[in-house]
């Protein structure tokens, strides 16, 4: 694994992204204590021990390179956290991997979903580019219409219903973003 993909940092105006970090434990806490987030995540967080699991989950994620998850950061406000955007990655040379977000309560409607999006998307279409990956799946239960409107403003067209499936029990959309260039 390339010590660069470990240790990536990207920036979308004033907010950066960064690989999430202990010191980040009581932050997540708050954010998971939102009951909106909270009904669209399957792992809860809901206290030290919690919080401490998810962080490994997102540690282990770039270090074996399947998962590459950032803390969003808003510089304007004293890095205060507002998010986390993540790329899932499948296995070395598909053409297609994952991407998924979530903002803090006090963070919606300053769209920074999308900018942060924007910005993981760029960076997985160019560091990923040699292994193939042409295609970003954003996935969504239908009653997520916030995601729907983050997806459209952040180049993710809409591409199918999927039906509901353990342990999601609301049919989902799946967005998609091609590669610039690419007709697949």
């Amino acid at each position: 694994m390339d010590d660069d993909l470990r240790t990536a940092t990207l920036a979308a105006g004033p907010l950066l992204l960064r690989p999430w970090l202990p010191d980040d434990m009581p932050a997540v806490i708050e954010a998971y204590r939102d009951p909106a987030m909270r009904a669209m995540l399957r792992m809860l967080v809901t206290d030290e021990a919690e919080a401490q699991h998810w962080l490994r989950v997102q540690q282990e994620g770039r270090e074996s390179g399947s998962r590459f998850s950032f803390a969003v950061v808003d510089r304007d406000r004293a890095d205060e956290l507002v998010g986390n955007v993540a790329l899932k990655c499948p296995a070395p040379g598909s053409v297609s991997a994952e991407v998924g977000y979530w903002t803090t309560a006090r963070a919606r409607g300053r769209g920074i979903a999308p900018r942060a999006l924007g910005a993981l998307t760029d960076w997985a279409f160019e560091a990923f580019a040699g292994d193939g990956l042409v295609r970003l799946d954003l996935l969504h239960q239908v009653n997520n219409e916030a995601s729907c409107r983050v997806a459209e403003k952040s180049g993710y067209g809409f591409a199918e219903v999927l039906p509901a499936r353990p342990p999601w029990p609301l049919d989902g959309h799946r967005h998609a973003r091609l590669r610039s260039g690419d007709v697949r």
